[in-house]
Order: structure tokens, then C-alpha cells, then sequence
């Protein structure tokens, strides 16, 4: 049973036995109840609590379904009944448990997964401890190892999960009370596994856990509604590591934050600058990574033209709260002309705070300077324009210096400096600027030969000179900025675009992800990983297979990464990853519900079959049964006197009988056989002498004609199931036929083609599309059979490569053809 709707699950989570989840359960299912919900007990475990079982009043409780095991009875969940029932919701306890062998699935999950199938909505319960991700952790807590666990994303992927909570103290007395085990369990319970200890860690479990699964709940919403400013639901703090010797002190600064607060995270980022040059050697880097994560962070490497600006965009792209910098290595005089990288990172970070750390290296180091958004070529050019120009301008200006006054001198200069910023950007005009400003001086201001200028005007006017310079350059050097930023800009739309159609076009599959998102970002090979170890798809040569082989790691989901090599992106690029991401759990719940949908189509396809089945038998298959078990008596019977005559005919009625419940029969085991995918055809070359006349045995004489040539070439088939295919037509046509059936054979092209030929009453073209479905009379329901010869032989014609299709007779009646190709 399947529906269109999936339904939703709700999990009552608990630290531990007692808490109150399935008392919590069963006050929501009152609360529906009142409210006119449809809403049913499929299996619900008191434990012997006089409160939980009185909770049970009012509710509709189903039967449960009891299976023998090792001379016991067992009762479980009965999935047949929820069914059956078809509630809309059900309450089903105990979500980790584990079947008894001989059930339909070995765990209740898997049970409450057919349920949520058939469109059910289903409230469940779970204990912490028995996650599979905490296994470990609850055992090395409470020294005892839990055996029924579930997936962490059964549990993960519920619609909605409610906490259940106790403190350690409130839970003890419970137990002492008597309102969780018996008596004689309790003093055992409080000085093992309910200790203070174990109850209060469990509680931490349960609530970082459920903590996870909120944040990312939290990071889904954030980028299906497009929020890039960080909201601060938890603390994430991000430092920047430089390579310098005061990343340790950072990064135990930024650990000490992090530990004030349970769930925090901490991440390291450190930028690489995009000409590649590193910014400190490698084993240092290595050595602070190794430092970061045995602190419990995490490390991360991007690219940047500028440090401050890639920090801040992988901040904002966590989610950060709090960013950790050093103060500054360079010296107050350097900082009176640029700002330092935390500076900076304070004016850009917006609403994520920022913690300024000291350290023995503050003002004593250097910092790189912004490389420039200009091609290198241009670069190069305008260096050399910004040294040579100036010089060749004054001894050209010298030669024409009777001619040129000194306001054409300084527009020269001016015109040369622009060009200069034109062509190179901002440090080269400035010392076009600076050149010219000087040459100027020495050769056209008056008193000529000497670094000192006698009129004021003059100074203004080499003051307007320089500035002039200056701001052209930057406005130049701004203009390529904002082109690189636009040219990245519409790169990632196109990126983006390309994701959306794909998406809404559902075309996208596991590979071509991979591929377009090696294609996009240029990288040497991009792989897509499920639990650490199998490789889901990957494009592109030697590419990683753990998280320690990538260069960058990218989170899918849960169990889901993509692992991408070739070199660190820019951490600008991380909204066009974030897409990819989301495209890739999109790809895969896709396939996923494909696969279930394809599951369900021939699990609704087996139990029409089945129904139908049954519906059938109980005529068809009794009337044979019926006719024999008739012959029978009578042949044996002693209180009749039977002449002869009498006893030929009920020996023949007896045959008859009994050829047409084998037929029934096997029909009915070819129908099994097609549906379980158990026929394996020998093709072998064969000629249709062996076939045909095999299929026609067994009819009255005049009731089929055989017109095969002798001389036919040989086909390439299964002699045995095609006789199946052709005994069925035939068994068909003579039912229909009003003279004598027809079987014919001819070459067309390179196939050969068999002809069963009827003069019967037909089939109109509207139900030709309904001859090959089983259980399938066309409204003929007079006559023997169940309905599957035609679909039977449509199943055995399509295992060995045959095609069969039906057409008018001219005249009248049906002519089924049999397509077979030749050997």
C-alpha cells in the first residue's frame, strides 16, 4: 500500500529510560484525539507503569502480531494491521527495537519506514544511547553497550523531534519511587546506570545532538531564503591563522572562547594569496593545522586577493559569531599609511564580533602588500611607462623649451601620469607622480637646477599634479576591482543558473554534478564520498577518496562530502560551493526517491496481481478441481451402474479437466517466474520446425491449419518458451475463432515473423493497449481461464528478444504477430 503523501514523523527523544517519552506520547495522542484526528495505537510498551497504562484509556489500541521463537511467543508491531486500519496517524514506541526473526523487517525503524510510506503519519520514541553515531560514547559513559541502535539519519531526516527532559535528580527520585523498573531492580539501577554521572552526561548527549540537527535545520533555511548575514544561534568562532609564531597563542585564545559554551566550534582559516606564493613554509602550517584539531577545531585553507576580505567571506559563509585576529606585526608608521589586516577585518566583519589578541610579535613583522586586481602584462607595462615616461618627456620638453610654457609642461606630465595609472594601476602612477614631480622641479620650475620653487603658484600647481595623479590611479585601480568583481559575479549567476535549471529539470545525476562542478571551478578531480568509504561518483583523475587526500572538503550532508583536488578555492567561492552542495543532496534524495517510487510501482504492480489473483482462482481454479473431483466420484462410486458410454465420458470430461487446470497452472508459474525476473532464455539458432507444430498439438482436427514452409531460415530464440508464446496464442485464437485458427511464418527484413490468425469477434483499437494484461478478459467473462495466456506470452516473447503485437484480421477477427529475429 502506497500513497503519493509520505508521511511525517514525529520522534520524542530522551537521555535516558524514564524520562517520560512514551507518557509524552500517548498526552500528544489525547490531545489529537480531541482535536478529531484519526490517530491509533500501533504498539506501545508500558513496562509495567501503572501512570503510562492509564494513558491508554480511550485510545483505539491495535492487534498486535505474535510470532512463535525458540518455544516462546513474542508480540510485534503488526504493519498488516496499521495498514489495513490506514489511520492517519499511529503511535509506534520503541523506535530502536529489534524484531524477532521470522518479522517482515529485523528492525522497527525499517517498519515505521513502510508506514510513513503508505502516507501514515507516525509518533515514535528513542533513547540517546541508542543512536548509532554515540554508541561508543554512551558505552565508554555508562560501560554498557547498547545493541539496538537505529541510523542517525532515520532519526535526523524526522519532521519534527521533541525533547524530552529530567534532570539527573528529578529522574533518580522517579526510579526510587518505583515509577520507572520494579522494586527489586531499583537499588541496582541507581548505583550503576542511573548514577548522577552517567545521567547528567547523557542529558549533554542528548542535547548537543539534538543542538546539531537544529543548526542544520538552521544552515538550510539560511540558503533556501538567500541570508548571508551569520545569525548567531550558536557560538562559532573562527581564527585567522597567518603562519607567524603567534598562531598558537591565537588559536589556544580562540579555543578558551570556544569552551565557554557547550556545542561551540572552533575553525582555523588561512588565506593563501592567488599568485601563489606562500605566506609561510609548509611544515609550519602542517605543525599548526595538528595544533588546531587537537584542540577540536577544524582547519581551513582558501584563497584571497586580500586576507582580510577572504576571512570575513569564510566567516560569514559558517555562520560565524566571533572572529580571533593578531594584533598587527607592522610597525605605527606603516599603519599610519594602510590598515592592518585586523583593522580591516573589524571595518568588514559587520555584525560578527571581532577579538583582537596581542602577542610578543605584535609590531614587529611585515605584511605583504594588496596585490594588484590588474593582469600582470598591464602591470609590467605600466612600471615601465611610469620609469621611462617621465625622463623621455623631460628631454623632449628640454629641446622644445622656447616653445612649451610651464602650464603645457604640467598638463604634459599630468596627461603622461594618467596614462600611466591607465595602463598599471595605482603604485606606478604614484611614482610617475613622483618622478614627474621632481623633474619638474629640478628642470622647468624656476629657479631651474635646484629642488626649491619661488612662486607659490607653482607649489599649488605640483600639489594639483600629485593629487590629480593619485586619485586618477585610484579610480583606476578601483574601476579593475569592481570588473574582476563583476566578471566573478556573473560567473557564479551562470554557475548558479546552470544548478537551478538542472535542478528543476530533474536531468542531474550523481556524475554529471561532479563533473560540472570540476568543469566550473577547474579543479584536477572532484569525488562525491558516503560514509568515509564509498565512493559515490567521481570525475576526473586520481581523485581523493578521504577528506586527509582533498584539498578542499565540502559538506553534502550527514553521511554525504564532496572531496575536490586540484587546488584551494577562494573564500568568495563558497555561496557557488554552498549551491553545489545543495544540488548534490538534492541529486541524491532524488535518486533515492526514485528508487522507492520504482519499488513501490512493482509493489503496487505484485499486489494487484495477487488480488486479482485471488479473485480469480476462486472461480477458476475451483471449477476444474470441481469437474475432476465430480469424475472421479462417479468412476468409483459403487452405488452406480455405469455403461460404457458413461464411463468414456466421464473419463474424457476427466482429461479435459485435467489439461485445463495444467494449463491454469501453468500459466500461473510463468506469471510468478516473469514477475520474480527468475526466467533466463538459451538463445540458440533454431528452426521454427521444432516449434511450431509442438505448440498446435492437442486440438480437435479442423480446429488449427499449419501453413509453415519447410525451407524457412533458422532464428535465434529459446525453442522452448518461444513454443510457450505460440501454444498460448494459439490456446487463445481457437477459444475465439469461429473456423479453423491459422499459424503462418514469413521473413521480413531481417526478422522472421509468426502469424496466429482468428476469424473471431476482434478487438477494437481502443482496448488493444489492455490484450497483455494479466487477469484481462475485455469484458469477456464467460469463458474459462484466468486471463493470462496473452500476458504470459507477452512476458516470454520480451525475455527472448521477440515482439508481439496484435492487428485486425481482414474480414475480420485477430492476428497476433510474433517478431523473432532471425539467427
Amino acid at each position: 500500500m502506497t500513497s503519493s503523501r509520505r508521511g511525517r514523523l514525529t520522534v520524542y527523544l530522551g537521555a535516558a529510560p524514564g524520562v517520560g517519552k512514551t507518557y509524552a506520547m500517548l498526552d500528544e495522542a489525547h490531545r489529537r484525539l480531541s482535536r478529531g484526528t484519526d490517530i491509533v495505537v500501533g504498539l506501545v510498551e508500558t513496562h509495567g507503569r501503572a501512570a503510562t497504562a492509564l494513558q491508554l484509556d480511550g485510545l483505539e489500541v491495535l492487534e498486535r502480531r505474535v510470532l512463535p521463537y525458540r518455544g516462546s511467543t513474542f508480540s510485534e508491531l503488526s504493519v498488516e494491521a496499521v495498514l489495513t486500519r490506514n489511520p492517519e496517524v499511529v503511535l509506534v514506541d520503541e523506535l530502536a527495537h529489534t524484531n524477532v526473526p521470522g518479522s517482515t523487517h529485523e528492525k522497527r525503524w525499517q517498519d515505521v519506514h513502510d508506514l510513513l510510506a503508505a502516507g501514515i503519519d507516525v509518533v515514535t520514541t528513542v533513547n540517546v544511547q541508542h543512536l548509532e553515531s554515540l554508541n561508543d560514547d554512551v558505552a565508554a559513559i555508562t560501560g554498557v553497550t547498547q545493541r539496538e541502535t537505529v541510523p542517525d539519519s532515520v532519526v535526523r531526516d524526522a519532521d519534527q523531534i521533541q525533547l524530552v527532559d529530567l534532570s539527573p535528580e528529578a529522574l533518580r527520585r522517579r526510579l526510587a519511587h518505583g515509577n520507572v523498573y520494579r522494586a527489586e531492580q531499583i537499588d541496582a539501577s541507581l548505583t550503576q546506570y542511573f548514577r548522577v554521572g552517567n545521567l547528567t552526561a547523557l542529558r549533554e548527549l542528548a542535547l548537543l545532538w539534538l543542538a546539531d540537527r537544529v543548526d542544520d535545520a538552521l544552515a538550510v533555511y539560511r540558503r533556501d531564503h538567500r541570508i548571508d548575514q551569520p545569525w548567531p544561534a550558536r557560538e562559532r568562532v573562527v581564527v585567522a591563522v597567518t603562519g607567524g609564531a603567534e598562531v598558537d597563542t591565537l588559536v589556544r585564545r580562540g579555543a578558551r572562547i570556544a569552551q565557554r559554551s557547550a556545542g561551540s566550534e572552533l575553525l582555523a582559516v588561512h588565506v593563501l594569496a592567488t599568485d601563489g606564493l606562500p605566506s609561510a613554509p609548509p611544515a609550519t602550517i602542517a605543525a599548526q593545522r595538528q595544533l588546531v584539531e587537537s584542540l577540536g577545531g577544524t582547519f581551513h585553507t582558501v584563497v584571497g586577493e586580500d586576507v582580510a576580505t577572504a576571512v570575513v567571506d569564510f566567516a560569514r559563509g559558517v555562520n560565524a559569531t566571533m572572529i580571533v585576529v593578531g594584533v598587527s606585526r607592522r610597525s605605527r608608521l606603516r599603519e599610519a599609511f594602510s590598515e592592518s589586516n585586523g583593522t580591516e577585518i573589524a571595518r568588514l566583519a559587520g555584525v560578527i564580533d571581532v577579538h583582537l589578541v596581542t602577542h610578543e610579535r605584535a609590531r614587529a613583522g611585515r605584511r605583504r602588500l594588496r596585490r594588484s586586481s590588474l593582469s600582470s602584462s598591464r602591470v609590467v607595462a605600466g612600471w615601465a611607462v611610469a620609469l621611462l615616461g617621465p625622463i623621455l618627456l623631460t628631454l623632449l620638453l628640454r629641446a622644445l623649451r622656447d616653445v612649451v610654457s610651464l602650464p603645457t609642461v604640467l598638463m604634459l606630465f599630468l596627461a603622461l601620469t594618467v596614462l600611466v595609472a591607465l595602463v598599471g594601476g595605482l603604485w606606478p602612477a604614484i611614482v610617475s607622480a613622483v618622478v614627474g614631480f621632481l623633474l619638474l622641479n629640478w628642470f622647468f620650475i624656476v629657479p631651474t637646477g635646484h629642488l626649491t620653487i619661488e612662486k607659490p603658484e607653482n607649489v599649488l600647481a605640483l600639489a594639483v599634479f600629485v593629487l590629480v595623479a593619485a586619485g586618477v590611479a585610484s579610480v583606476v585601480d578601483l574601476a579593475a576591482r569592481r570588473t574582476a568583481e563583476a566578471f566573478r559575479a556573473r560567473a557564479e549567476a551562470s554557475a548558479l543558473t546552470a544548478v537551478s535549471r538542472s535542478v528543476l529539470s530533474g536531468e542531474d545525476t550523481a556524475e554529471a554534478l561532479v563533473a560540472r562542478l570540476r568543469e566550473t571551478f577547474g579543479l584536477s578531480a572532484v569525488s562525491l564520498v558516503e560514509d568515509g568509504v564509498t565512493v559515490l561518483a567521481t570525475d576526473g583523475p586520481d581523485p581523493a577518496v578521504t577528506p586527509q587526500d582533498a584539498d578542499v572538503v565540502l559538506t553534502v550532508d550527514d553521511r554525504r562530502v564532496l572531496l575536490l583536488t586540484g587546488r584551494v578555492l577562494p573564500a568568495s567561492d563558497r555561496r557557488v560551493l554552498e549551491a553545489f552542495a545543495s544540488q548534490a543532496g538534492i541529486v541524491l534524495e532524488h535518486a533515492r526517491l526514485s528508487a522507492q517510487a520504482e519499488q513501490a510501482r512493482v509493489l503496487e504492480q505484485a499486489d494487484a496481481t495477487r488480488t486479482a489473483l485471488l479473485a480469480a482462482v476462486s472461480h477458476d481454479l475451483r471449477t476444474p478441481l470441481a469437474t475432476i473431483r465430480a469424475s472421479v466420484d462417479g468412476l468409483t462410486s459403487t452405488a452406480l451402474s455405469l455403461t460404457d458410454a458413461d464411463r468414456a465420458a466421464l473419463v474424457g470430461t476427466l482429461e479435459e479437466s485435467t489439461a485445463r487446470l495444467e494449463r491454469l497452472i501453468d500459466n500461473l508459474l510463468d506469471l510468478s517466474r516473469l514477475q520474480t525476473g527468475s526466467v533466463r532464455p538459451v538463445l540458440r539458432a533454431t528452426s521454427l520446425d521444432e516449434i511450431v507444430p509442438f505448440a498446435v498439438e492437442g486440438y480437435p482436427a479442423g480446429a488449427v491449419r499449419l501453413e509453415v514452409s519447410e525451407d524457412l531460415p533458422l532464428v535465434l530464440t529459446d525453442p522452448g518458451l518461444l513454443e510457450r508464446v505460440v501454444a498460448n496464442l494459439v490456446s487463445n485464437a481457437v477459444r475465439h475463432s469461429v473456423s479453423a485458427v491459422v499459424v503462418g511464418a514469413s521473413v521480413v527484413g531481417r526478422a522472421m515473423v509468426v502469424r496466429v490468425v482468428d476469424d473471431g469477434p476482434g478487438v477494437s483499437d481502443s482496448l488493444k493497449g489492455e490484450l497483455f494484461t494479466p487477469f484481462q478478459r475485455l469484458g469477456d467473462t464467460s469463458g474459462p481461464g484466468l486471463g493470462l495466456g496473452l500476458a504470459v506470452a507477452d512476458g516470454l516473447a520480451t525475455a527472448i528478444g521477440a515482439e508481439l503485437t496484435a492487428e485486425d484480421t481482414v474480414g475480420g477477427g485477430l492476428t497476433m504477430l510474433v517478431t523473432v529475429p532471425l539467427s
